[in-house]
């Protein structure tokens, strides 16, 4: 059964939407890297929007690691705070454009820092440049008069499951001075020096720091190493979030909701492959796996779904039909479609819910969760009677723009 004919693109366009997971680092705007690199001497393999996008930023990827293979380009012209002010300036605009009213940014700080710019000074450039955004679209006529909803945002730090000294800067300096400690030791001290800076800018600045992620290589590299950091977020009120079975199995969802208290998971794409579940007798892992499902939907444990990246990334995954997303809704869970990097995807949120309602048939009472869901379970930095009251308002606009649409768009 295919969808309602008046859930279109532009339709998916005008609704009010979040995106919960998005990377600072893979959303620059493909002009603004090469005007970057160039003011600051940062080499690109091409200093022509297509050149990159032929050699960099594809539409197609042969696997994760020519996925990641822009990060380095990206990441090398956000170590001054001008940029990063100018970046997060850019993804809040584009992100409204688009009919996004609420975005999460997640970036690993520790990828910026330096001895010339501290982790607090590279959260406080990001919010710069996100509460100038905000500012602006919020003086807009229909936002001023409370007849649309408003802008908003909340900061995520990402901390890294594993790095190397030529990462970055702050990250070679920290190894440095371990020379004589396993790198397995240095992974989670870095993990808790940034939930400290996180919690203190908050509290000291007043900035809204709303999350803690963990983020890259899964295989080998388990979140429970950084419990201790997550525990802190935990007891100082900070949201976790964790990048988790995107790139391994079960066990590591059951992790990172179990001993690392996670809220949200990013990804989550192999939810249910029981085949990749270590540990447990396989006659048992079927059992295992149904188990955390049932978890996951029962206690609204939402997860961040990221259709385009993961078929970029996944080769597993053929096409959008055998994504799990298919499953995740049938099993009722709570999601919300994220674009996860706008530039290196090439996506937007619209073009992800458009692939998810194609591709799923997807009826006005399921598009109408999927969007309500991401700004419930997001970390907003409001107060929870202004929260729910936001969350209201965003409602009644979004059935105001479903019932002119069932009546042909207004």
């Amino acid at each position: 059964m295919a969808s309602p004919a008046w859930i279109t693109p532009e339709f998916l366009r005008a609704i009010p939407k979040t995106d919960l997971h998005v990377h600072l680092d893979g959303s620059l705007r493909l002009e603004t890297l090469i005007e970057l690199a160039r003011q600051q001497g940062v080499e690109l393999p091409s200093f022509e929007t297509q050149g990159l996008r032929e050699l960099v930023f594809k539409e197609r990827y042969e696997n994760l690691g020519e996925y990641l293979h822009g990060f380095q380009y990206t990441c090398a012209v956000l170590r001054e705070p001008e940029a990063l002010e100018r970046v997060a300036y850019e993804l809040a605009q584009d992100s409204f454009a688009e009919g996004v009213r609420y975005i999460e940014p997640r970036f690993a700080p520790q990828l910026s820092a330096s001895e010339k710019l501290s982790i607090e000074e590279v959260l406080l450039a990001v919010d710069r440049g996100l509460a100038r955004a905000k500012s602006e679209i919020n003086r807009r006529p229909e936002i001023a008069s409370g007849e649309e909803p408003p802008f908003d945002y909340g900061l995520i730090g990402c901390a890294m499951r594993k790095f190397g000294k030529t990462f970055s800067p702050y990250y070679g300096g920290l190894i440095g001075c371990h020379r004589y400690a396993p790198l397995s030791q240095v992974f989670p001290l870095a993990s808790m020096e940034l939930v400290q800076a996180l919690v203190g800018t908050r509290d000291r600045r007043g900035i809204p720091i709303v999350g803690f992620d963990l983020a890259g290589e899964e295989k080998g590299w388990p979140a429970n190493a950084h419990r201790k950091a997550f525990e802190y977020a935990h007891q100082h009120f900070l949201m976790k979030t964790i990048h988790a079975g995107e790139a391994y199995g079960p066990s590591s969802i059951f992790q990172a909701i179990t001993q690392c208290h996670a809220d949200r998971i990013g990804h989550g794409t192999h939810l249910f492959a029981s085949d990749l579940v270590e540990h447990i007798p396989s006659s048992e892992r079927e059992t295992y796996t149904e188990a955390l499902v049932h978890y996951i939907a029962e206690r609204r444990i939402t997860i961040e779904v990221c259709p385009t990246s993961n078929l970029q990334t996944i080769p597993s995954i053929a096409d959008i039909q055998h994504h799990p997303v298919k499953r995740m809704l049938a099993e009722r869970l709570s999601l919300t479609v994220c674009t996860d990097n706008r530039l290196v995807s090439h996506t937007t949120v619209t073009q992800e819910l458009e692939k998810v309602v194609k591709a799923f048939s997807v009826d006005a009472h399921i598009l109408r969760d999927l969007i309500v869901y991401g700004f419930k379970r997001s970390f907003s930095p409001l107060p929870y009677v202004e929260k729910r009251a936001y969350v209201r308002k965003v409602i009644d606009f979004y059935e105001r723009l479903e019932k002119n649409w069932q009546h042909g768009p207004k």
